[in-house]
């Protein structure tokens, strides 16, 4: 923007950003909004169960070709293979693993450019959502959580379900057979929607409308030249962040607009289903808690079907490749695999090292907030806060840091082709490589006093 006056920036902003993005945001979504809406309705009636599954399936069609027309054959694909992967393996032990196998190959032959990149990246997400819930399904199927194989129409049912087939979130195959039996519309269900359609558009604006102008007119400080480069990094990640924040809010919306993401309770129904807690990442504890709350059903997802089956090969190794597969679902773009690892580096170095200063000190330091209770014998200490308030900053510096990769200047093109090694080595060395020293200082001062 040129240089304007305050009330000129606020009116030019109003004008030229908030109302144009609410339209077009509202444009994009709104008749995937009507197709849930229309799903709930009809699952409303006294249809068979075949019936529902296949309203779904079809549901979920139209919307893939809504947002990418035929280029929604990849994901048919997939959750074909899928299937035929579950159905071959039926008398099977280990269906999670073979799945999980299928779909590696499947997306490394994509990310190999079997696709051209920028198609496959546009579909990323949706491909994510139908890996997420094959994998889950095989490893559920494996424990016993699910008796039996679904039949065809239930499977591609859960796969297209029409909440969640191009947003998401994940949830188990048990939640989608509670979403089609379709409980009562209610108040607490129709404020639910209302609630996470409302905070997506708000966190939408805030990515595209305030964070991008955040220190130079909201808090004026680009005149302290030696803070601009971390300022700006800071702008970058608040964007991406919101970003986030918008999509998962909006899952949220579309998962229950079709009746999905309630707790039962007796006969007391909450519509509760939460996706992402932006206070958690903006004003965070640590990074842990970050990385939990950046994507809650993901982090659910990856913690039971990734990360508890790889803990034989031990803690770090466990998170190393949590952190991995994370960054495959994520597609093989560099600087995600970059940020995705240096993620797992950094949570778990503050983890053990928080957890030994716990024990040192006798305190309530730990990356995640203590239960009340506990045995520590200083958890309300002003001292305890102040440091807890420390490691807060020093994790906001680590989201500064990573998310300077995801630069609001950069050409569209290459943002969705993906960024390139020579692209995050400079931006990181921008910032002299600050968050990987501290990090490595952080271990160094772990192993002196273990």
């Amino acid at each position: 923007m040129a240089t304007f006056t305050r009330e000129e920036f606020y009116q030019q902003l109003l004008n030229g950003c908030v109302l144009p993005t609410a339209q077009q945001g509202f444009e994009q979504v709104w008749t995937l909004l009507v197709l849930c809406l229309v799903c709930r309705l009809l699952w409303r009636l006294a249809l068979p169960s075949y019936a529902k599954h296949l309203s779904t399936v079809a549901g979920g069609f139209y919307a893939l070709y809504h947002f990418f027309q035929l280029q929604m054959v990849w994901v048919v694909l997939l959750s074909l293979l899928c299937y035929l992967v579950l159905f071959l393996c039926r008398h099977s032990t280990q269906r999670g693993i073979l799945l999980s196998i299928t779909i590696l190959i499947y997306l490394l032959m994509g990310e190999m450019h079997m696709v051209d990149t920028v198609t496959w990246h546009k579909m990323r997400g949706a491909q994510m959502i139908v890996a997420m819930k094959a994998v889950s399904l095989g490893f559920d199927l494996d424990q016993g959580e699910v008796a039996s194989i679904p039949s065809p129409v239930e499977f591609m049912g859960y796969i297209y379900f029409v909440g969640t087939v191009i947003f998401g979130p994940w949830f188990r195959f048990r939640t989608y057979l509670q979403a089609v039996e379709s409980r009562k519309m209610s108040f607490s269900w129709f404020q639910k929607v209302c609630r996470s359609g409302f905070l997506s558009l708000v966190c939408l604006i805030m990515s595209t409308c305030v964070a991008p102008y955040l220190f130079s007119y909201f808090i004026p400080l680009y005149s302290y030249k030696l803070l601009r480069k971390w300022l700006r990094a800071y702008e970058s990640a608040s964007s991406f962040h919101f970003s986030n924040f918008f999509v998962g809010f909006l899952s949220e919306t579309t998962a229950t607009l079709a009746g999905a993401g309630f707790t039962e309770e007796k006969d007391h129904l909450r519509w509760d289903l939460t996706v992402s807690r932006p206070l958690n990442v903006e004003l965070p504890r640590s990074m842990v808690e970050v990385v939990t709350s950046w994507n809650l059903p993901m982090s659910r997802w990856l913690n039971s079907y990734v990360f508890k089956n790889s803990l034989k090969l031990g803690t770090f190794s466990a998170i190393i490749v949590t952190y991995a597969a994370s960054a495959l679902l994520h597609g093989l773009s560099f600087h995600l695999a970059a940020v995705l690892l240096s993620l797992g580096f950094i949570t778990y170095i503050e983890h053990v090292l928080r957890k030994r200063l716990s024990v040192i000190f006798n305190a309530c330091i730990l990356s995640k907030k203590c239960q009340p209770g506990c045995s520590h014998r200083h958890n309300t200490n002003l001292w305890v806060r102040l440091l807890n308030l420390l490691f807060g900053a020093l994790a906001v510096f680590h989201l500064a840091y990573l998310g300077s990769l995801f630069d609001m200047d950069a050409d569209d093109s290459v943002e969705e082709q993906g960024y390139g090694m020579s692209y995050t080595i400079h931006k990181w060395s921008e910032l002299s490589w600050a968050s990987h020293w501290v990090t490595f200082g952080c271990w160094v001062f772990y192993r002196l006093i273990s």
